[in-house]
């Protein structure tokens, strides 16, 4: 089993920066990749960006692209999500992912942190 602990979700104007983070507990001791995810009131829950088992490896929507990044550190087992400049339209719940590096499906997830854009 993996628990997987986000942070860092709260109200910020437009324009602003947050940073979140996901810290990963439990059978950690293989590789895994992580992804974040969000949803928005009345809308499914989409892609944001993932990030591979060394870091090498990173996408990101375009929704998003130049303006979140995504990052860890293996050492802290955490993952981290980097939000620049942003919107009202990235109001949502933020979920991390995560997925064994021999797998396509995410397996475990975080309970979710706020995000509030005010215009």
């Amino acid at each position: 089993q993996v628990q997987l602990v986000e942070s860092g979700g709260g109200l910020v104007q437009a324009g602003g920066s947050l940073r979140l983070s996901c810290a990963a507990s439990g059978r950690t001791f293989s590789t895994y990749h992580m992804g974040w995810f969000r949803q928005a009131p009345g809308k499914e829950r989409e892609f944001v960006a993932t990030i591979n088992w060394n870091g090498y490896s990173i996408y990101a929507a375009d929704s998003v692209k130049g303006r979140f990044t995504i990052s860890r550190d293996n050492a802290k087992n955490t993952v981290y999500l980097h939000m620049n400049s942003l919107k009202p339209e990235d109001t949502a719940v933020y979920y991390c992912a995560f997925r064994w590096s021999w797998s396509n499906e995410y397996e475990y997830w975080g309970q979710g942190t706020q995000v509030t854009v005010s215009s």
